[in-house]
This record gives structure tokens, sequence and C-alpha cells, in this order.
């Protein structure tokens, strides 16, 4: 993903200051899907003005600009949208950790597990809460498609956990093994 289609799908749902997409990337898009600061947002918005796929639709006091998405712009995030992730170099920190939980002793890593299990439940119980909370919420409107996402990061949270509890338990039963 890049900051370009994060910014040209926030703007085809609504036209945006900078200062609000900022904020948007502060929120639970940051928390859970991508990270960006105004220091990368802005220069972006200028470059993807110059590339004719966002136009200034409101200049408003001290320079504020309202944002909105063009034909061009959709167009652009469609494309991506359809287009299947980039095979290439993956960078997963947590993969990484779980190929180098071996360089633990193993009583380090059933704390590491039990940790990952822990978090993993607290997150997905998190998002339930938000989806309950929003259960009225039509998918077609802005915060519906945040539900989408809500309940796409509740199965990869419940998957991660279950993987965890397998480990931890098959970690047990090896070193249960190895002590008699």
């Amino acid at each position: 993903m890049s900051l370009t289609h994060a910014l040209l799908g926030l703007l085809a749902v609504r036209p945006s200051s900078g200062y609000e997409l900022t904020k948007s990337f502060e929120g639970d898009l940051g928390r859970y899907a991508w990270q960006a600061g105004h220091t990368s947002i802005y220069p972006e918005l200028n470059r993807l003005a110059e590339r004719g796929l966002v136009e200034v639709t409101h200049e408003g006091a001290r320079g504020s600009r309202t944002y909105a998405v063009t034909p061009e712009g959709r167009a652009e995030l469609r494309e991506w949208l359809f287009a299947p992730p980039r095979a290439g170099r993956v960078r997963n920190e947590q993969v990484l950790r779980m190929f180098l939980i071996s360089a633990l002793d193993p009583k380090d890593a059933l704390i590491l597990l039990r940790g990952i299990a822990e978090r993993t439940r607290e997150g997905a119980d998190e998002l339930r809460r938000i989806r309950v909370e929003n259960d009225d919420v039509p998918f077609t409107s802005p915060e519906g498609f945040g539900l989408l996402a809500a309940e796409f990061g509740v199965r990869q949270y419940d998957a991660v956990h279950s993987w965890a509890v397998w480990a931890i338990e098959r970690l047990e039963k090896e070193l249960a093994r190895a002590q008699t």
C-alpha cells in the first residue's frame, strides 16, 4: 500500500483538508492500517495535485485547502484496489519475530507466545465492541466500510490468537516430554 492510495481513498470518501487527513491517520486508520504524519501527507497532496489525481476545491483561512479526488484519481484508486498485491519483498515484523522465536529460551518463548495470545484476544474484543456499537451503520456508507475493515481485523486477530494458543500447547507438550 502506498500513501498515495490511502489519500486517494480518503478523498474519494469525502473531500478533506490536509489537517483532516492527518487526523484520520491519527485515528483507527493509523492504528490498524497505515501510519502517516503531516510531514508526508502535505507533500504527497501536492504531488497528487500535480498529477491531476486530486484538486483543491476550497481555500480557507491561513492557507487551508480542501482537496477532492478527481475522476483520474478515482480511476487510479480503482485500478490499485482491483490489482493483486504486488509480489516481491515482504516486510512483516510479526512474521520475522516468529521465524526468530527459536532463538529464545523455551520459557521465554512461552512468555512471548502468551503475550501474543493475550494481545490478539484483547484486539479482537475491542474491534468486536466497535462493530456492536456501530451495528446500525450501513456498509455502503463511509463509516460502514470501516466496519468491513474492523471485521477483517477481528478475523486476523482471531487467526493469530488461534495460532499462538496452538504454539503454546505444542511447546508445553515438548517441554513436558523433555522433563520426563
